[in-house]
């Protein structure tokens, strides 16, 4: 799934991270490799590359932060990705995500509102080594049906409900992972696609940046 092998430099803060990860309950050994794997400095401003395997959120510039990554993990865990999926992620950002899901998952599609940060994404992405990832500039409220059905959808921004094109756009099996609520807290639900019903089990609180798009928020 990644062509080049993970540059050494950091490899002792990223292994401290990954313990961390341990201690702080994650246990999926796949999610685990994947941030083993992933060079999270690539993803930052080189400003604060000192600071890429802190368990913390950093600023990624254009008023957006890049998760902490026991978020990210737990995000991931939640899937149950066994490396043969089609994973829509909606939300690109930094591509730091991106880049672990393409550790996890066969393909990886993402898409991004934000031109400068796709931009910066893909250069990350490119000096990660991730092959199997697609990325497009878009309204991610409406999902990328050109490669639907997808077996697993994740937003890493907030919506006021369940974007429909999303629901239409999952796999009868598929997995979507979405914080829902007002504009500073919401719930973090997972929606599971089971024939023509939906399953939803809220997970528990979460705090995201608003999913601005047709079916999501507006603009301010």
């Amino acid at each position: 799934m990644v062509a080049r092998p993970v540059s050494h430099r950091f490899g002792g803060p990223r292994g401290r991270l990954v313990e961390a990860l341990q201690e702080k309950g994650i246990k999926d050994l796949a999610v685990l490799r994947a941030f083993n794997l992933t060079p999270r400095h690539l993803f930052i401003p080189p400003a604060i590359e000192h600071r890429a395997y802190e368990d913390s959120a950093l600023p990624i510039g254009n008023g957006q932060t890049i998760s902490q990554p026991s978020t990210h993990a737990r995000y991931l865990e939640l899937l149950h990705l066994t490396g043969s999926e089609r994973v829509l992620e909606i939300g690109t950002g930094s591509g730091y995500q991106t880049a672990l899901l393409s550790h996890l998952a066969g393909q990886v599609f993402s898409m991004e509102r934000v031109g400068a940060l796709l931009i910066r994404a893909r250069d990350a992405l490119r000096a990660a080594g991730a092959r199997n990832v697609s990325l497009l500039s878009g309204d991610g409220t409406l999902g990328w049906r050109d490669y639907a059905p997808y077996d697993a959808i994740l937003v890493t921004a907030s919506s006021p409900d369940i974007p429909a094109p999303l629901v239409e756009q999952l796999a009868d099996g598929g997995r979507l992972l979405i914080p829902v609520g007002g504009r500073n807290d919401q719930t973090l639900a997972l929606i599971v696609r089971c024939g023509k019903e939906l399953e939803r089990t809220d997970i528990a609180p979460a705090r995201f940046v608003p999913l601005v798009g047709t079916h999501g928020w507006p603009k301010e």
